[in-house]
Formats: C-alpha cells, sequence, structure tokens
C-alpha cells in the first residue's frame, strides 16, 4: 500500500516546482511478540511470551511496556535497568529521539540490541493500521502522540488474538500530564513513570533512579531566587546574529569553583576567552555546555583570578559567604591584566553526562536529600534524593544531571549506579575512565561477529591488489612489552643516490567494512588508550595484538607512505600505496639506540636505523628552523609488583634519539598524508590543526622569566618572545643558564601551559590550517593518537608513606603555590592557608610574580623543598598533599 504526498516548492533560481513525497505500507511488519503466530518471527530477539521482569502492584497479569518520547529521553536510566524488560520501541519514538539526543539514541540502541531485555523496535510508520496522516492544524507533537496512543491500542487489539495463552496487555507510560489523559479517555491503560517504578514490590531501590523531570525555569521549593531567568533560544539566536551575545563553550576552573571561561566560536580573528566570575555570573552554566554570554561594561572587566578556592561543602542552598568569597577573586586592576569579562545568559546546549563521584550524607537523621560530590571539581556538587545514603557512602557512584532550578544553589539529579567501593583499584581505575569518556566495555558478540576467521592468511586475491614490499628491511621501533605494533620503518639507499624511506601502517580498513557494527564500534572509541597496567583496545585484540600487528617475520597487510629523498632530507617524490610487508625485526628503543650506537654491527636493519635516524636530525632542525615548539612534560613510568600489579617504583621516562627518529617519521607522514586528502578532497578531508594562542596568554611565561633575571642581576637571555612561534622557540633555546640547569625545562613547560588546544576538524569548513606547535600549514593523523591515564601515583604514595623531594616552583597565587616534582613528574599545591590554624602573613606579587609568607618570598622557578603525602582524609578527593619544607616560612 502506498500513501503520497504533493506539494509546491520554490527553488533558489525562483522557478516553482512539484514534489511528490511516496510513503509506503505494509502489513507484514511482525509484532514482535514470541506467542504471536500470525506474525512473522522477529528479527533477532523479541517479545517474551510470557513477560517476566519486575511485580508491579498496578499491573499483575502479564504485560508490555511502551513508553513514549519525553518518557524515554528522560529516563533512558530506569529503561536500561536489568528489572525492566519487553519493552517496545516505536520508530516515531526512535526518530524524535534521534533528533532531540543523540547520547541517548545511541544507548536506547545498545538496549535494543541486548538479548537479555527483550527490547523490540517496532516500525509503526510503515505498518497499515498504525500509520496516521497529520490532521490539519495538528502539531507535529501532538500528532506524533496521538500515533503512540494508535499503535498501543493496535498491540492490545492485535495480542488479544492470541489463543491458549493468558491476555499480555500493553502499558502506555507517559509523563506528559495530556497524553495520559487522552489516553485513558480512549481506554488506554497508561501510568507515569514513577507510578509504575513505585509499584514495584520487589524493586523499592529503582525509585532513586528515577529523573527529576520538572523543569528547570520552575522552582521545586519555596526559596529565594538566586540566579537570573535564562533567556528563550529563540531570542538567543537573535541576539547572537545581531552581535547582543556571543556563543560560546563554558569551561570551569579546576582551581576556583567561582570563575569560568568562555571560548567564543568563530573565525581565528575572532576567537575570544570571556571571564566569568562569581556564582550569579556563572548562571548555572556546567563545565562544557555550549552558552550565551553577555560582555559586562569595560569598568567592569577583571582580570583572571589568581586565588586557589574550593567548594568547601556547604549547605546546599546556603550563599550568605558567596559575596565574602567573591571578594577574594579580585586581584590587581593594573589594565594590561584584564581582560573581557561576562555573564551568562542562556544555555544553547546543556552537556550533561553521568558524572562518577560520592555521596556527601546529609547529617539529618532520616534525610534523603543528600549532596553528591563529583570526582571532576569543575562539575558542581548535585543535589539526590535516594534511601539508599546508608549502603551508598564510602562508595563510588554514578549520578545524572535533571535540571537546576533558579532558588538552588546545586542542580537536582539522579542516582544511577553503584560502581564500588572508594579506593579500591579496580573501581578507582572505572571512575579513571568513565570521567574521560573512554568507550571500555567488552566488545559484544554483533562486533566480534565480523572478525576474520582463524587461521588467516594473505590470499592470491589480496596480493594482486597490493605492492609486495617484503623484500626490504623493514623494522618496528616501540616501547618494551609493546604487542599492538601499528607501525614500522625502512630506509635504503637507491641506484640514483638519493635514499627510500617508507612508513608503514597497519591497514586495518582491510579487516573492517564501512558501517558494520566492528566499524561502528571501533570510530565510537576512536582510539587505544593504556593505563598503567591494562590497554583498551580500539579494535578488537585478535586484530590489535594480532593480524594488525606489524610483528616480526610474519606477513602483514599495511598501508605505505614512501619517499624519496636526497641526503638533505629534502622530498624528491612520495607515494601511498597499499602494501604486504615482513618485518625483519621488532626492536625496542633501546635496542634500536644499541644497534646504531654499536661500532661492531654493520647488518642491513642496523644500516637502515642509522640512515633513518641520520636523516631524523636533519628533518627536527628544519622543523625547529622553521619555528616548531620544543617543549616539555615530565612523563612517568611505573614499575609494577608481578605478583600484586601495585607499583613499587616510579620515575620520569629517559627519551633517546630512536624516540626521537620515530617521532621524526610519524611527524613527515602525517604531514604528507594530509596534503594528499587534501588535494583528492578539498571539501572533506578529516585534519588537526592548532591555533596560536591569544598574545595575553603568555603574559605569565614573559613575566616570570623577567622576574627570574631580575632577581639574579645577570644577562640570563630571559627574554621570551612571543610574536611568532619561531620567536618563541628561539627565546627558549637562548634561555640557558648554568646556576639554574632546570630553568628552561621549567620555561618550556610553562609555555605548554599557555598553548591552546589542538582540535579536528574537516577542511570545507575553515580556511586556517595551520599547526602552531609543529609550525606546519598542514597536518592529520594518519598514524595512530594515544590517549594515557596515570592513577596509581596515588597508590604509590600511599605505600610510601612521607617523602621528601626537590621541587620547582610553576604557578604561585593569592593563598598557594603550584609546584613540580621533577623525579615524579608530579605537580601539586602547597596551600599556605589550612583549616583550624592561623593563618599566615601573605603578600602577593602578581608583576614579578611572587608569593612573600610572613618574610620569606617565593618566586616563579625556585627550587624548593616539599614533604609529600597521600590525604585521604577526604575520600572522595584523595589527593597529594605538599608542605613547604625549605625554605621554612
Amino acid at each position: 500500500m502506498l500513501t503520497s504526498r504533493t506539494f509546491l516548492k520554490r527553488t533558489r533560481a525562483g522557478a516553482v516546482v512539484k514534489v511528490v513525497r511516496e510513503h509506503y505500507l505494509r502489513e507484514d511488519i511482525p509484532c514482535g511478540a514470541a506467542p504471536c503466530a500470525r506474525c512473522a518471527p522477529p528479527p533477532g530477539i523479541g517479545l517474551q511470551a510470557r513477560p517476566s521482569g519486575a511485580l508491579s502492584s498496578l499491573c499483575p497479569r502479564p504485560h508490555y511496556l511502551l513508553p513514549d518520547t519525553n518518557l524515554l529521553l528522560h529516563q533512558i536510566d530506569i529503561l536500561e535497568d536489568p528489572v525492566i524488560k519487553n519493552v517496545i520501541v516505536l520508530q516515531t519514538v526512535l526518530q524524535e529521539v534521534r533528533n532531540r539526543s543523540a547520547p541517548v539514541y545511541k544507548r536506547i540502541r545498545d538496549v535494543i540490541q541486548n538479548p537479555e531485555k527483550h527490547f523490540y523496535s517496532f516500525t509503526n510508520e510503515h505498518h497499515r493500521e498504525t500509520y496516521i496522516e497529520q490532521q490539519k492544524g495538528e502539531s507535529s507533537n501532538d500528532r506524533n502522540d496521538r500515533a503512540i496512543r494508535v499503535a498501543v491500542k493496535w498491540y492490545n487489539e492485535h495480542l488479544k488474538k492470541i489463543e491458549d495463552e493468558e491476555e499480555i496487555e500493553v502499558i502506555l507510560l507517559t509523563n506528559d500530564r495530556t497524553n495520559k489523559e487522552k489516553a485513558l479517555e480512549e481506554g488506554i491503560t497508561a501510568y507515569t513513570c514513577e507510578e509504575y517504578v513505585k509499584s514495584l514490590v520487589a524493586n523499592p531501590d529503582l525509585v532513586d533512579r528515577l529523573a527529576c523531570i520538572s523543569d528547570e525555569g520552575k522552582e521545586i521549593e519555596s526559596g529565594k531566587i538566586i540566579f537570573s531567568e535564562h533567556i528563550p533560544l529563540s531570542k538567543l539566536q537573535q541576539g547572537i546574529k545581531s552581535g547582543i551575545y556571543l556563543q560560546g563553550t563554558f569551561r570551569a576552573s579546576r582551581d576556583n569553583y567561582l570563575e569560568a571561561t568562555v571560548w567564543v566560536h568563530g573565525d581565528a580573528e575572532e576567537n575570544k576567552e570571556i571571564i566569568i566570575q562569581g556564582l550569579k555570573h556563572l548562571n548555572r552554566a556546567v563545565h562544557e555546555d555550549i552558552v550565551a554570554v553577555e560582555l559586562l561594561p569595560k569598568d567592569e572587566w577583571v582580570a583572571p583570578s589568581s586565588v586557589v578556592l574550593q567548594d568547601d561543602g556547604q549547605n546546599e542552598d546556603e550563599i550568605e559567604n558567596e559575596e565574602e568569597k567573591e571578594n577574594a577573586l579580585k586581584t590587581s586592576l593594573d589594565k594590561d591584566m584584564l581582560r573581557p569579562t561576562g555573564k551568562v545568559v542562556g544555555i544553547i546546549k546543556r552537556n550533561w553526562r553521568p558524572f562518577c563521584g560520592m555521596l556527601s550524607k546529609s547529617q539529618i537523621k532520616e534525610a534523603r536529600r543528600h549532596l553528591f560530590t563529583p570526582a571532576d571539581r569543575r562539575i558542581p556538587r548535585i543535589r539526590i534524593e535516594t534511601r539508599q545514603a546508608d549502603t551508598l557512602e564510602g562508595q563510588r557512584i554514578i549520578v545524572a544531571i535533571d535540571g537546576w532550578p533558579r532558588n538552588s544553589r546545586y542542580p537536582n539529579g539522579h542516582f544511577v549506579k553503584n560502581l564500588g567501593s572508594a579506593g579500591d583499584k579496580e573501581t578507582e581505575t572505572e571512575v579513571l575512565l568513565l570521567e574521560h569518556d573512554v568507550p571500555h566495555q567488552p566488545f559484544s558478540q554483533s562486533v566480534l561477529s565480523f572478525l576474520p576467521k582463524m587461521p588467516w592468511n594473505i590470499t592470491e586475491e589480496d596480493i594482486k591488489h597490493r605492492e609486495d614490499l617484503r623484500h626490504l628491511c623493514v623494522c618496528s621501533v616501540d616501547p618494551p612489552g609493546c604487542t599492538d605494533i601499528d607501525d614500522a620503518l625502512h630506509c635504503r639507499e637507491l641506484e640514483n643516490g638519493n635514499i627510500e624511506v617508507g612508513v608503514h601502517i597497519a591497514d586495518v580498513s582491510h579487516f573492517i567494512r564501512p558501517g558494520n557494527a566492528l566499524d561502528e564500534e571501533s570510530a565510537r572509541r576512536g582510539t587505544t588508550v593504556y593505563l598503567c597496567e591494562k590497554r583498551i583496545d580500539m579494535v578488537p585484540e585478535l586484530l590489535s595484538s594480532n593480524l594488525c600487528s606489524l610483528r616480526s617475520n610474519v606477513d602483514r597487510l599495511a598501508f605505505s607512505c614512501i619517499w624519496e629523498m636526497n641526503h638533505e632530507a629534502e622530498i624528491v617524490k612520495t607515494r601511498f600505496t597499499k602494501s604486504i610487508i615482513n618485518s625483519k625485526a621488532s626492536l625496542t628503543y633501546a635496542e634500536a639506540q644499541m644497534r646504531i650506537d654499536s661500532a661492531t654491527m654493520n647488518d642491513d636493519i642496523t644500516t637502515s636505523l642509522r640512515g633513518l635516524n641520520k636523516l631524523a636530525k636533519i628533518l627536527k632542525k628544519k622543523r625547529i628552523d622553521n619555528g616548531a615548539l620544543t617543549l616539555s612534560s615530565p612523563e612517568v613510568r611505573f614499575h609494577m609488583d608481578s605478583e600484586t600489579h601495585d607499583p613499587i617504583d616510579l620515575q620520569t621516562k629517559e627519551l633517546k634519539e630512536t624516540n626521537s627518529m620515530v617521532e621524526e617519521f610519524m611527524l613527515l607522514a602525517n604531514v604528507s598524508v594530509a596534503q594528499k586528502i587534501y588535494d583528492e578532497f578539498p571539501e572533506f578531508a578529516l585534519l588537526r590543526k592548532h591555533p596560536a594562542p591569544p598574545p595575553s596568554n603568555y603574559d605569565i611565561l614573559v613575566k616570570a622569566a623577567n622576574s627570574k633575571a631580575s632577581i639574579y642581576h645577570a644577562n640570563l637571555n630571559l627574554e621570551i618572545k612571543t610574536d611568532s612561534a619561531k620567536a618563541l622557540a628561539e627565546s627558549l633555546d637562548k634561555a640557558e643558564s648554568p646556576a639554574l640547569p632546570y630553568l628552561n625545562t621549567l620555561l618550556r613547560i610553562l609555555a605548554t601551559r599557555c598553548m591552546m588546544q589542538a582540535v579536528y576538524f574537516c577542511s570545507g569548513m575553515d580556511t586556517d590550517f595551520r599547526h602552531y606547535g609543529l609550525a606546519s600549514p598542514i597536518y592529520t593523523h594518519f598514524t595512530s593518537p594515544i590517549r594515557r591515564y596515570f592513577y596509581f601515583t596515588e597508590l604509590f604514595f600511599k605505600s610510601k608513606g612521607v617523602v621528601n623531594e626537590d621541587a620547582y616552583i610553576l604557578f604561585v597565587r593569592k593563598n598557594a603555590i603550584v609546584v613540580l616534582i621533577p623525579k615524579y613528574g608530579l605537580e601539586g599545591t602547597v596551600f599556605f592557608e589550612e583549616k583550624d590554624k592561623p593563618a599566615p602573613k601573605l603578600d602577593y606579587n602578581s608583576e614579578v610574580p611572587s608569593l612573600t609568607v610572613e618574610d620569606t618570598t617565593l618566586h616563579v622557578f625556585d627550587k624548593v623543598k616539599v614533604n609529600v603525602t597521600l590525604d585521604a582524609s577526604n575520600i572522595q578527593h584523595q589527593k597529594m598533599r605538599m608542605v613547604l619544607v625549605e625554605p621554612k616560612v
């Protein structure tokens, strides 16, 4: 059966054309219920014949659930619970959810694919008896609500005709009062989510997972209005278009909960950062929200705060001390320090996600309302209601935000999941992965089903379409213990006197077809993530550690970038090819370095490595001469106990020439591939750029260098020039002093903190492709990006007890100093104001910059000694506690 709609449409050229939209209807779409003999069996797992699950006091008979769109959007945590099974998800609902929330759409698709849940997606918009036309004057929302009710009625009529089975009822779940009233009028059994969940007699704890669905503009209880009302989205968009408001990403401060910045979106020359200070000006924005900002008059502009200020856990609606705290934000009124300052007037897009943290149990006996403290200090505390406070105390839990009323100091939310005991290694690792949004669940069977069958071999057909490079002396150079070898190199002299160099990347695309479940899951993960003792693979282990690992002495498929160069590392010709390689050696950086340095080794592998190393040095010099930055950031390596897997030693990594050698050719491959894909796909090339930071970002670096030079009354070549990357690189190279051997490293670390975040983008969306840090006009990631996380620092210091170590001051604040301990690559804050102790006399100088504590003045880059312990008094935020030992203050 076919329905069609005809309408007229005017083209851009002004012509009027007739458009006919055809909509096909069918009668053979299965209902999905297992006991239904009239319908064909559903694809995949359908609804159970005897619905098992929670026993409801409201619905004692067997029943299926059918949620409407808003319920699915807001109560996805309830629907994901193992207790909830046998749910019909309509096509109408799925389409709306897809348009309104991509994360929720992904979650509900995952639930539908889970065979244990028995969720069934019914294509009601193409079923002859459930499809409806939109009536004249009817809104799209009302039409969709009517379509949902029509589908419920059809299901109930359809299931009545099943013989020899107890009658199964379909229940509509809706939190929309109008939709529920109309459903009841039409004889449909309908409940709100809260009514249904509270009726589940054996599962009272599920009530805690109910989202508080009150509109965030409406106050849940009486109380003083704290925040201004958010301007409606339609008016915000008009204001942004006319320039009254600015749109940008809200970034909360880690160090000061009363301060944030908004990075305004726009072209490179229009990009700017706006400071937001004070609770009322922050106006209920949460880290990473897209917000609209109104600039304040210039006489109200402020400087970035130099105070370290943390939310000390005041009562949820108590704000009497906020003005006093906000006054502490005010720094120098030096005109050079003032920055554009504004206030949040509206939210364009919320970026709320489930947050990990701990419950701060209320002191009121038998209270059901408590505060949740997120692990990420940039996220505000969240008010939740739970009956499980005693059980959840001391546990890491997940909470979701539901809304933020104008009269509440904190947003409202609901409990989602208990992760386990705080301090437990597995629990804390889980928190780490969740907080950094690292997908880490085991690969599903649907994903694994697309892996090649073993044993696998390269076929003659594969060889036909590839260049056979197995004769080349290819080798890989990686860290010790690496099993996922994704790149390899070769270098050889050509007959014409030039040199051929190749970078070979494992060709994962051979095993992953576009659009299948394996491809979608790999795209979702995006990269492999490395923890201290385990790896979160982007692709299943069969590929990452076997078929796509370029191990030695086995044939492997690769994608190769091959250059012909002269002896000055100038590229004569570049080509790209799918290839077959056979690596002749899998080396560690130390093994490769030993070969290069050995006077007795002259085999083909060693000769290739020496050629690569020689060219890499030339390439690196060229990059640096062009203005590429060499910035330092200490990286540590843990030595683990073989039985307990706890860290027993911690040291900074020693980088060798071979580390730099591999890096140079990976960079060169990325630049060459970036240019190639841009030439081939000028509108669609996926590139990576690194924006130049605004000049003001360098203020702290310039002042710190000038301060150090003036203190030593000597020409230390500490004039830091920041008008270009090249000028910065050259001035950093000159900043050396025998008296201060660690000074240059500190300057480079501080320069890193001044940088902008590098971003991926599509070439058709921008005109500025330049990578500031690499001084490259174009760049991408052909070789793989890597993310690494280290939780084990805390475990290491927990076992070490008290440690005294040399440190250097990186930053000074009004009430603290931030120090770096080079031995451990560890950064921490030394506070000089502590609770229950007399406050010392503090004098902060933002110009020098320095902090005088009593009679001792501390400058940026000063060498100090600190006492380091793991402070476990706050189990939620266990942290490294640092106390100044020398100089004594």
